[in-house]
C-alpha cells in the first residue's frame, strides 16, 4: 500500500498522513527555518496568461470546489509567530490512483477529522479537462510531511513540516489499469501531458517559479509511502512543455535552475 498517493490511500485503505501528519511532540523553540527564495523571474500580467492560454487552445477550467474541510489559507506565519512565505513557489505533480469521478466526490464530501482531508488545485482528467477544485491563492491540504530539500514550513505547534503554503497542487487522473498498488501502469494520456505542460507554464508565468521547483510527491513526501505520480514519462512532458514555451514565447522558466536558502543548485531533469 505504501506507492499509493494520497487521495487512494485515504479514500481506499483509510490511511492517516495526507493533509496533516500524525502529532509529533512540539519542535523545540527556535527551530532552524529553510525557507525558499525568490528566483526573480518575471510575473505575467493576466492579459499575457489569457493570450498564452488562448494560443495554447487551453478549454477553460471546470469548477469543482472543494469542500472548505478539505483546504486552508496560505498562513503569513508559522507557529513561533515568524513570518513564512505563503505564496505560490513550488509545483508538486500527483496522481490519483481512483477514478477522476471518484476523486471529485471524495474533495467534495466534508472531513472533519484531519486525517482524511485531501486536495489538490486542479486535477487534470484522461482527456484534458481541468477540474479546479481550489484557488491557487489557498492551501491545498496535497503532500503533509513533505520538504523540497530542506525547505518545508511548520504551520501548527506540533507539525513536523510540509510544503503545502508554497505548493500548486496538480493531480492526474490515473489510467484504470493503475488503480491499485502496483509499481507502475500504462501511463497518462498525450492529452494529458499537454495540459499539464501547458499549466505548469501558466502557473510559472503568473508566480514566477522556475523549472527547477517542478517536482512530484514522490520527490517531496517525507512520510517515506508516496509514490506517484507512478509512470510520469519526464521526456514527454519535456517535449509537450518545450512545444508550449515556445508557442507563447516564454522560455525563461525553464532555466534548470532551484534557489533554495541563498543557494543556487542545479536541478536534474
Amino acid at each position: 500500500m505504501r506507492r499509493w498517493s494520497c487521495v487512494g490511500a485515504v479514500l481506499l485503505l483509510a490511511l492517516a498522513g495526507c493533509s496533516r501528519p500524525p502529532a509529533e511532540p512540539p519542535a523545540p523553540t527556535g527551530w532552524r527555518q529553510h525557507p525558499l527564495e525568490d528566483p526573480g523571474l518575471p510575473r505575467r500580467s493576466e492579459a499575457e496568461l489569457a493570450r498564452c492560454a488562448s494560443q495554447l487552445k487551453l478549454a477553460p477550467e471546470q469548477a469543482t470546489p472543494a469542500d472548505p474541510t478539505n483546504f486552508g489559507e496560505r498562513q503569513p506565519a508559522d507557529a513561533l509567530g515568524r513570518p513564512v512565505p505563503h505564496q505560490p513557489m513550488l509545483i508538486v505533480l500527483h496522481e490519483t490512483v481512483i477514478s477522476s469521478p471518484a476523486t471529485v466526490a471524495f474533495f467534495q464530501t466534508p472531513h472533519p477529522k484531519d486525517e482524511d482531508q485531501a486536495s489538490y488545485h486542479l486535477l487534470i482528467d484522461r482527456a484534458g479537462q481541468r477540474l479546479r477544485f481550489v484557488p491557487d491563492a489557498q492551501r491545498a491540504f496535497g503532500a503533509g510531511m513533505s520538504a523540497f530539500g530542506d525547505a518545508t514550513i511548520r504551520i501548527g505547534s506540533t507539525s513536523v513540516g510540509s510544503v503545502n503554503n508554497v505548493a500548486l497542487h496538480l493531480g492526474l487522473e490515473t489510467p484504470a489499469d493503475g488503480r491499485g498498488d502496483s509499481d507502475g501502469h500504462s501511463g497518462y494520456s498525450q492529452r494529458q501531458y499537454a495540459v499539464t505542460a501547458a499549466q505548469v507554464l501558466l502557473w510559472q508565468g503568473r508566480f514566477g517559479i522556475p523549472m527547477g521547483r517542478v517536482t512530484t510527491h514522490a520527490a517531496v513526501d517525507r512520510s517515506h509511502s508516496r509514490y506517484d505520480p507512478r509512470s510520469f514519462r519526464w521526456d514527454r512532458f519535456d517535449a509537450a512543455y518545450a512545444k508550449a514555451a515556445a508557442t507563447c514565447g516564454w522560455s525563461e522558466y525553464s532555466n534548470g535552475l532551484a534557489v533554495i536558502s541563498h543557494q543556487v543548485v542545479h536541478a536534474c531533469s
